[in-house]
């Protein structure tokens, strides 16, 4: 069983930037594939950004293409979510997920682990 542990959600203006953590245990990091969803209230799951086991291979919603990055450390076993020019439409429950296999999908069904989500907030 792999757990999966989110950090680094908090309040920031707009504009303001915030770095969001993931570490998940129990399993070998770099066989993993790691990505970042998020929630807003009354609103479904969706994918934010994702990075390969294998090749590092990066993808990101349209949404914050531009603005996020998203990188791993196989050494430290975590996975990090850098967010730059923060808007309110940005404010959602963010969760950090693991999968086996070595592709980016962006539906959650495929994910196969799931952190308990960190709030990020953005006001206005």
């Amino acid at each position: 069983q792999v757990q999966v542990v989110e950090s680094g959600g908090g309040l920031v203006q707009a504009g303001g930037s915030l770095r969001l953590s993931c570490g998940a245990s129990g399993r070998t990091f770099s066989s993993l594939t790691m990505g970042w969803f998020r929630q807003a209230p009354g609103k479904e799951r969706e994918f934010v950004s994702a990075i390969s086991r294998s090749d590092g291979s990066i993808s990101y919603a349209d949404s914050v293409k531009g603005r996020f990055t998203i990188s791993r450390d196989n050494a430290k076993n975590t996975v990090y979510l850098q967010m730059n020019k923060l808007q309110p439409e940005d404010t959602a429950v963010y969760y950090c997920a693991a999968r086996l296999g070595s592709s980016i999908v962006v539906y959650t069904t495929f994910w196969n682990y799931w952190g308990q989500g960190t709030q990020v907030t953005v006001s206005s």
